[in-house]
């Protein structure tokens, strides 16, 4: 059963630095994480600007529990700068890639797979979507029930595999978040194309019509030293692994 909590942030990026900022996170950041904080990095994703805001990335970092997220908030708030001073170099570093970004505290469903769980069944996907799902307060758990009885299936019937399904922390109970890899682009496609003709899919919006008020959805690329591209968690050595772009501000 899947007890982990997450923190999902989206990221604003600086010009064309992109590239530089997943590196950055994954490679510079991601081992200190597992190291210090047992936190370990369930994806970096680049949004497909069509799609969505752009030039925009999506961290998801996975905790165990609400106690060691707890613990991650002790060690980095627990200092004068609301900054973990060990890390001035690497903060530095990203705000030259960065601007800001917006986080939620997301909670999986018990059904649904760890990272390395995802990892060793050799889940992978050409693209991802992740869909941001707004619900009546008070019924994410429900709405996460009809996904792993329907929308799973539904989904999985056009070679679609579930990566996460979530509800946000914080909120009442009136948001979540999920997780689809894709095997290539026409799969996507003709799951676009045929929303309105495939009998399971449209099944599926009909069957949560009661609970749903607002659903978005967009697509998604990984980093090359995400984990659901690399199959493992990111290294220390992993950080001469790619060549950086020059940098642009």
């Amino acid at each position: 059963m899947n007890e982990c909590v997450y923190i999902h942030e989206f990221i604003d990026i600086i010009g064309q630095n992109r590239a530089n900022y997943m590196h950055h996170i994954t490679a510079n950041w991601s081992p200190i994480g597992q190291k210090e904080r047992n936190q370990l990095c369930f994806g970096v994703f680049g949004t497909v600007g069509s799609t969505r805001l752009w030039p925009e990335v999506i961290n998801i970092w996975e905790h165990a529990n609400w106690t060691e997220l707890a613990d991650n908030f002790e060690h980095e708030f627990s200092h004068p700068t609301l900054q973990d001073p060990a890390l001035a170099e690497w903060w530095a570093e990203a705000a030259n890639f960065r601007s800001r970004g917006i986080d939620r505290i997301l909670v999986a469903a018990p059904w649904t797979r760890t990272i390395t769980e995802l990892c060793a069944d050799g889940v992978t996907g050409t693209t991802y979507a992740h869909e941001l799902v707004a619900v009546k307060p008070g019924t994410a758990s429900e709405y996460l029930d009809a996904v792993r009885d329907i929308a799973v299936h539904a989904y999985r019937e056009r070679g679609i595999e579930v990566t996460a399904a979530w509800r946000t922390a914080m909120c009442g109970e009136s948001e979540c978040i999920l997780m689809w890899a894709f095997p290539d682009w026409r799969t996507w496609s003709s799951f676009e194309a045929e929303q309105l003709s495939d009998p399971l899919l449209v099944g599926w919006t009909r069957a949560t019509e009661g609970i749903v008020t607002q659903m978005n959805r967009w697509l998604m690329v990984d980093a090359p030293l995400s984990p659901l591209r690399a199959g493992r968690q990111p290294r220390e050595e992993d950080r001469a692994s790619y060549q950086l772009p020059t940098r642009q501000g």
